[in-house]
This record gives structure tokens, sequence and C-alpha cells, in this order.
């Protein structure tokens, strides 16, 4: 129970952006802008490809959570709400990729700036999603074609933008970037204490509900929602994985794999304390190996809280089995392009 309390921030915060994003994905729909994307995007395999290098773009520059939901509201609406588990798993695995390169994109690597990891070490992660990206993209994307395809003629009858309600979401991403990149560059540490960033999303849903009120019917549903998924991250943190193995390019593998079933938060606090890693494939392991259980991961949990289907483990596992082939892809091209570097 010690380490639960202090952890309490980090519980608090994710509690307050699940529900928060709940009302931003709100937003996001009755904007309509989601009902204009099938015209945007190519009505093959193609297109679902091009969306899920949209989702991994947004988790550099935002938090992973808000690229994964934002990637499964527009997922809903240009394929009819007949996503499959497998690209979901793949939406996730997007945003995971994205954010395991950019220190402001993913929880874990934030983490590791806070605790003096240079920003320029963690950039090599990018050379692992990359290739994790070109195994895993290709195939949910195919599979989500086979599935339900994108469908043109939707296009057709799609209301006019509300462009109001556009801006106002784009007034709650930035809100959520400004609150990220200014607690990390000028106040290091206070976001580990201090639940801002779920703070800083709700500030801004309250301001902007003054110009365009959001369905707040959402929020009761979400909010019992998102108390079961943070308990369930609670859990997983309370497990007993007391010490790790020696630092070394195996172990880094291993924390990739552990968490997909222990939440990643905890283990990289632990591998931080322990030093010696190359930072680099650290934050590729731990910010994309949880993309293999729907739970491994902050963006698992948000987007199952839209889809609840995504969170049979059995379905995830045998749809989303290229996520795993990916992981392990672009683990080695990682070490075996950079080398491992210990610091």
């Amino acid at each position: 129970m010690a380490f639960l309390g202090h952890e309490w921030p980090a519980f608090t915060n994710l509690l307050l952006l699940l529900v928060g994003f709940a009302v931003l994905a709100n937003q996001f729909e009755r904007s309509a802008i989601p009902d204009a994307m099938p015209r945007l995007l190519p009505d093959n395999w193609t297109g679902g490809l091009v969306l899920l290098a949209m989702v991994f773009v947004l988790s550099i520059f935002l938090d992973n959570i808000a690229a994964a939901i934002i990637g499964g509201v527009v997922a809903k609406h240009v394929y009819r709400g007949r996503v499959s588990t497998g690209y979901l798993a793949g939406i996730v695995a997007a945003s995971n990729a994205g954010g395991a390169g950019s220190v402001i994109g993913d929880t874990t690597t934030t983490m590791m700036w806070i605790h003096g990891v240079s920003p320029l070490a963690v950039l090599d992660a990018f050379v692992a999603s990359g290739v994790a990206f070109a195994v895993f993209g290709p195939l949910v994307s195919q599979q989500q074609h086979r599935h339900c395809p994108i469908s043109k003629d939707i296009s057709a009858s799609a209301p006019n933008i509300n462009w109001s309600r556009g801006i106002i979401v784009l007034i709650l991403l930035a809100a959520i970037f400004s609150v990220n990149l200014a607690g990390n560059a000028f106040f290091p540490g206070v976001l580990d204490a201090v639940p801002l960033l779920g703070a800083g999303l709700w500030i801004a849903i309250l301001l902007t509900a003054l110009w365009r009120q959001p369905d707040w019917s959402v929020v009761p549903g979400s909010v019992k929602g998102a108390i079961f998924l943070v308990s369930l991250v609670a859990t997983a943190s309370m497990m007993p994985v007391e010490r790790l193995p020696a630092a070394s390019w195996q172990t880094a593998l291993g924390l990739g794999f552990l968490s997909a079933v222990f939440d990643n938060i905890p283990l990289t606090a632990l591998a931080l304390r322990q030093g010696g890693y190359d930072w680099g494939i650290v934050a590729f392991a731990v910010g994309f190996g949880g993309s293999m259980v729907w739970f491994g991961s902050s963006a698992g949990v948000a987007l199952s809280n839209l889809y609840p289907e995504a969170r049979s483990v059995a379905a995830w596992l045998r749809l989303g089995w290229s996520i795993a082939l990916a992981y392990v892809g672009g683990f080695f091209a990682l070490l075996l392009s950079r080398g491992w570097h210990p610091t």
C-alpha cells in the first residue's frame, strides 16, 4: 500500500485523463470531422495504414492516450463502427510507437527526462518504432480492410463540419501539450508529484464548455469505466516485481514482454533506479511492449473505454499477433544498427 500511496498522483492523473478524453472524444465526434475522413483517406487497405500513421505522428507531440483516442474515434466513423480488435491493437501500437521516441509523448519517456536522461538518447527509439510500424501497420490494415473496408458512399451524406467544436478539440490538445512541456522543461518533478496533466485538461474542458457544451451524459459511464481501469493498473503496479536482473540488452528485451502484463511505469522506475541501460532501447521496450496486451499501456486502457470488446485478451493476442512480431523486429533492428550503449 505504501507504493500505491507514492503513486497516487499517477493514478489520479490517469483517472482525470480517461474521463477528460471521453469528453474530448465527444466534442470531436460532434464536430463532424470524423464523418469527413472517408473522403480524405484512400478507400483501400492503405486508408487504414494512413490513419495509423496519423496516430503515430500525433503521439510524438501529444500524450499517447490522446493520439489513441482520436484514432479510435476516427476509425469508428470511417469503418461504420465495425473496427476489428486487431486494428484496435494497431491503433494502440501506433500511439505507443510514436510516443517511444519523444520525451513528451509517453509517461515512461517523460520519467526518463525528469531523471536526467537526454531527449537525444530517447530519439534512438524511433529506429525501432519505424521498423515495428512497417511490420504491424500493413498487416493490421489489411486485416481491417477484409473485416470492413472504408466506404466512400457515406462521405456524400456527411454533415457540415462544426468548426467551433473542432477548434475546441485543438484547444484541449494544446492544453495537454503545454502543461506537459512546461511542467517538464521548467518544473522538473512536479508532474510526478501533482496530477497537473489531468487538472489542466479539465480546466480547459470547463472553460471551453462556456462556448460549446459537450454532451455531459458521457461522463457518468466513463467515470465507472475509468475507475475500473485505473484499479486494474494499480493492481498491476503492486505486483511483487522487487528487482530486475543485471542491466543488459536481454533484460531490456524482457522488460518489453513484462510491460505487456505489468504496468510499465513502476518497471521504468525500477530501471532508472538500477541504471546502466541504453535508454533508447528501454524507451522502445517499455513503451511499445505494452501494446501486446490491451491493459499493458494507458493508451490501450483508454481505447478499451471506447471499445469494450477490446478487453478480451484472447482476441487481442489472436488478432493482434503482429504486434509481438513487430516488437521483436523493431528491438533487434535498433540493437543491431545502433548497438548497446548504456549510460
